[in-house]
């Protein structure tokens, strides 16, 4: 028996995870299947099994998902899945970092305004001070959660990690 030769376990194991990154790939959203350069078969079977509802139905077409895989080179869509994933996670910090901002503004902490000020060179001290101020407002409880939601989208304008 040849050393280079795989046995049938590991090409069972390599088949699984082919069929694996077939259903990465069906998970995604459209616009996020667009930024992979994928085969046109393949993009093409992708979008049916997002069409597909039926438990059967969808089953085969994922394992034809997974033969048209056995044909190509794995490794650049993996590479993409990896970023996108990658990047839905620092979409996720960034924007709990701007919660915690607001929040700790809404309590009128003044180390937060240095902090986003140096964290965003493009900040204006003056309209983070105004925002800051019109979520503090007492007077117009109506008003603070409107404040609030402007004051969120002008730091995320403003934060771009």
């Amino acid at each position: 028996m040849d050393d280079d030769r795989k046995s049938k376990t590991q090409m069972k194991k390599e088949v699984k995870a082919l069929q694996k990154l077939g259903e990465q790939l069906v998970a995604l959203s459209p616009d996020q299947l667009k930024t992979i350069q994928l085969p046109e078969d393949l993009f093409i079977a992708v979008k049916h099994a997002h069409q597909t509802s039926q438990h059967e139905a969808k089953r085969r077409q994922m394992q034809y998902i997974g033969k048209l895989m056995r044909k190509i080179d794995a490794v650049p869509i993996q590479k993409s899945l990896f970023n996108i994933q990658q990047g839905d996670y620092l979409k996720a910090l960034s924007f709990k970092k701007i919660e915690k901002w607001r929040d700790e503004l809404k309590q009128g902490s003044t180390e937060t305004i240095e902090e986003i000020i140096t964290s965003c060179p493009n900040a204006q001290r003056q309209r983070l001070n105004q925002l800051a101020r019109n979520v503090r407002n007492p007077k117009e409880p109506a008003k603070t959660v409107k404040a609030s939601r402007a004051l969120f989208r002008y730091l995320k304008e403003i934060y771009h990690p």
